[in-house]
């Protein structure tokens, strides 16, 4: 009951700041000369975009996390505790398989601080502090799982 109500609640924070984020992100529309450095998704999918309409609606969250940061750091939060949570309920009998997930996503948000570190843009500084932290607290919930509960099991059948 309680992992329903955690999803119920997450998802919906979830949507809605997926819709604020979309909604912000929608300004790129007015920022003609940001088409080009921000409409990835645009260019791979129309080639070169000649007006409004050939913008794609994963650019709006492209420049909302590029320029306003706030909601799609709030959707990088939620989803990641709603995968989190997910992998506790599926893997609570096997500390040693939540060990690894929690290492592997802790190398996932590693790997993110590392592709956007580089970014000039106040959400690259934002989502690179951010991904810094959440790699830390995974990859310090792996060890905590592993000093506390594995080895520990180990210690005590000796």
């Amino acid at each position: 009951m309680v992992y329903i109500l955690q999803y119920c609640i997450f998802i919906t924070l979830f949507l809605f700041f997926t819709l604020l984020a979309w909604y912000e992100g929608s300004a790129l529309l007015d920022v003609q000369w940001e088409w080009k450095y921000t409409a990835f998704f645009s260019n791979v999918i129309n080639g070169a975009i000649k007006k409004e309409s050939d913008i794609s609606q994963l650019d709006f969250f492209l420049y909302a996390a590029k320029f306003r940061p706030v909601f799609p750091i709030f959707m990088v939060l939620t989803l990641s505790y709603i995968v989190t949570i997910s992998a506790k309920l599926v893997l609570k009998n096997s500390y040693k398989k939540l060990i690894l997930f929690y290492s592997l996503f802790g190398l996932l948000f590693f790997f993110l601080t590392v592709f956007v570190s580089d970014s000039p843009t106040i959400g690259g500084k934002y989502f690179t502090i951010l991904f810094i932290i959440l790699s830390i607290i995974n990859f310090t919930i792996s060890l905590y799982h592993y000093i506390f509960r594995v080895r520990g099991m180990d210690n005590t059948k000796m």
